[in-house]
Order: C-alpha cells, then sequence, then structure tokens
C-alpha cells in the first residue's frame, strides 16, 4: 500500500526508473548536467500536462507550493523557472519519445482483446492534425504568411484505440508523406480519409500485403470489371470490382480493387469506399470505414484536456517535449482506465486526477471508486509524534 503517497506519486510508480535512466543515457539527455536531473524535468512536465498548468511559472509554482509531498515524486525540490525553460530548450526531445514508446508496451499487454471486431488482423487508423502556433514567437514553423503551425501524424491501433505511432513536422508537410515512409505489419488493414488517397501508395501497400479501406476521389475513372450481390435490408448500394481507367492512375495502380457504395442514412448521401480486401463483407468494410472517427476523436481529446494547443517554451525542442509529454499524458490515462472497473471517460479522468493530484489515496482503489475513497490521514500517534519534531526543531 502506498501510505501517504500521493496520487501523483503512485502515477510516477507506473513508470520503471530503470527503464527511464536507460533511456536518459542512450540520448546523452544528462550530458554536462549539474544537479537538474531529467527525471526533475519529467516530472515538471508531467504535471503541466495532468495538472493543467499554463506555464513554466505555474509548473514550478505549483510543484514548490505542495511542500513536502514532491518528496514522493521522486524529487528533492520544485524546479527553478529558468532552469527547466533552459532543459527543455537543450536536453533532446528523443528522451521523451522513448519513455512513450516504454509506457506504450505496458498498456498494449492491457489493451489486448479490448476490439469490437471479430477478425484477427491489426486495424490501424492514420490521420494527421495541424497544430496552429503564433508565428512572431514560432518563427521556424512559418506555415502561411502570417501563421505558424506543426502537423501531428499518428498511427491509432483499434485494439484499445492506442497511439502506437507519432511523428512531428512543420505544418507544410502532407500526410502522404510520412505515410510512404512507414513500414506496416503485413496482413494489417489501414483506414484513412482521402487525404491518403496516392495511386503508388496503394500499390505499395498491395505489395506489402496491407489492406487499406478508404473514399473514393470524386474524379477517379474506373471499369467495372464485377457487380457483386448485395446483402438484403442493409445500407449497402453497390460491390464491385474495378480497374482504374485513368492513364496515369492504371499506370501507378494497376491492381484491381473493390468498390463499396454505402447509403449514410445520416447525411443522407452515398459513401463510396476503395479497398483492396476482397473476403470480409461490405457491411463489416462500411463498419471499419465508420470506426476510423476515433482517431478524430483521439485528436479531439488531446487538444480539448491536455497542454497541446498553448505552449510553454517557442523553441523546437521544448515544443517537441510539450507535445511527447502529452501523448504520454494520454497512455497514463488509458492505462489507468483499462486496470478500473469504473466506467471513465478520458476528459472526466484527467479533470478528477487534476482536483485529486496531491491528495492522500490509494491509487487503485480511488480508481475504481472515485466518490467514495476516504483521504489517507495520518494516526493520532504519528500526527502528535510530527507536532514534536517540529516544536523541538
Amino acid at each position: 500500500m502506498n501510505k501517504f503517497n500521493s496520487i501523483f506519486g503512485q502515477i510516477l510508480q507506473i513508470f520503471s526508473k530503470g527503464e527511464f535512466y536507460r533511456a536518459v543515457a542512450e540520448t546523452g539527455a544528462e550530458k554536462r548536467a549539474k544537479g537538474f536531473t531529467c527525471w526533475q524535468q519529467f516530472v515538471g512536465m508531467l504535471f503541466c500536462q495532468i495538472g493543467q498548468a499554463h506555464s513554466l511559472r505555474e509548473i514550478c509554482g505549483g510543484l514548490a507550493s505542495c511542500l513536502g509531498k514532491i518528496k514522493h515524486l521522486g524529487i528533492d525540490s520544485a524546479p527553478k523557472r529558468t532552469t527547466l525553460s533552459y532543459a527543455n530548450e537543450h536536453r533532446p526531445w528523443v528522451l521523451y519519445q522513448k519513455v512513450f514508446y516504454q509506457l506504450l508496451d505496458k498498456c498494449r499487454v492491457l489493451a489486448a482483446g479490448r476490439t469490437k471486431f471479430r477478425f484477427k488482423n491489426r486495424l490501424l487508423s492514420m490521420d494527421a492534425t495541424t497544430i496552429e502556433l503564433c508565428a512572431s514567437l514560432f518563427d521556424w514553423a512559418k506555415f502561411r504568411q502570417t501563421k505558424g503551425a506543426v502537423k501531428l501524424h499518428l498511427l491509432l491501433d483499434h485494439e484499445g484505440y492506442l497511439p502506437v505511432f507519432a511523428h512531428i513536422t512543420e505544418g507544410k508537410v502532407h500526410e502522404v508523406n510520412i505515410a510512404k515512409g512507414l513500414t506496416l505489419p503485413r496482413g494489417s488493414i489501414l483506414v484513412i480519409d482521402r487525404g491518403y488517397v496516392n495511386y503508388e501508395l496503394f500499390s505499395k501497400w498491395i505489395d506489402e500485403g496491407v489492406y487499406f479501406v478508404t473514399r473514393q476521389k470524386g474524379n477517379a475513372k474506373f471499369e467495372v470489371i464485377e457487380d457483386r450481390t448485395v446483402p438484403e435490408n442493409r445500407n449497402i448500394l453497390k460491390d464491385q470490382i474495378i480497374e482504374f481507367t485513368g492513364y496515369y492512375s492504371m499506370k501507378k495502380c494497376p491492381y484491381q480493387l473493390r468498390r463499396i457504395e454505402v447509403w449514410d442514412k445520416v447525411n443522407e448521401q452515398a459513401i463510396v469506399l476503395i479497398t483492396n480486401h476482397v473476403d470480409f463483407g461490405p457491411t463489416t468494410i462500411s463498419a471499419i470505414y465508420k470506426d476510423r472517427w476515433q482517431i478524430e476523436i483521439f485528436f479531439k481529446t488531446i487538444k480539448q484536456n491536455l497542454k497541446i494547443k498553448t505552449f510553454v517554451g517557442t523553441s523546437p525542442n521544448a515544443l517537441m517535449i510539450q507535445i511527447w509529454t502529452a501523448l504520454i499524458s494520454i497512455l497514463v490515462l488509458k492505462y489507468l482506465k483499462f486496470k478500473s472497473t469504473f466506467n471513465w471517460s478520458l476528459s472526466n479522468l484527467v479533470a478528477m486526477l487534476r482536483y485529486n493530484l496531491f491528495t492522500y489515496r490509494e491509487l487503485w482503489q480511488w480508481i475504481d471508486n472515485p466518490y467514495e475513497t476516504p483521504a489517507i490521514v495520518p494516526d493520532a500517534e504519528q500526527l502528535s509524534l510530527k507536532l514534536a519534531h517540529s516544536w523541538t526543531a
């Protein structure tokens, strides 16, 4: 039992100190460091995310105001504002990327089997979101004439809805360029929107044994090779095997694909899907594409509940550290949600954690019964000893 340890202190115990400092050694993050450790920096930046601190002053002041409670966090004192700022600007952000993948391995163990589909193929969604920046402060991230931006490219595993790959680029980098550099597991199914439609990319995935599901471009030229039977009493309008007939599309993707028309009752329009998977039923293909909405929910969750739209540093390195810490925080929330029997939403969980971050409660009891788990208080004998010590000091 974590007696007299705050909830934040118990959350930090999820991270293996051995693995953390192995990553520190691999990245050389503490090279020429004097006193201020990478763990202290990590605690400060994680507090920024979960505690919703808006500036370096709030991070350092918030930790300093917790008095003796920060001892449980594995640090001796709260960081100074200038020290934390210097560390964020100069210590490699790759350390936080490594910590992200260390925690991801633990989350994937808990996420095993958490999927709504019966097929065994690994289902992945890929998308990108633009994070706008002030062009005068982030002049290195020019996006438009008066705006700056970076782009977060993400691959979401639908088994537990975990982010399994993230890449941060300048805002001008197109999503397709990142997708071309990815090597996906053979037999996996990738769900993408029309922004990723690229016939060379389609051929690459087909050659690698990767399935994809996406929307068809409106100006695509094709020939119907076969009309397949459409299931009755479903929203499937057409199920066809096609070949592209356009000069460039046929040259870049000389394969037969499957075209499925689905009736969207909500928006009262037909949605045309393209896939290279010919064995699943058309309703399953439709459900797979519909589940792509989960990556949109992920982006919405991270922008609304974590510090990813305003930044405590303006250098490229500081920005990368803050975004990677936000992704680590999402994994922390997922980890707690997987371990809990309470029906948490991520937004409610992050709010309740913020209110109770430095309360003395047993984390794993509180995560199951957040409104009934009492605070841990010292017994009378311990309290009298502390009072006696304070009077004699």
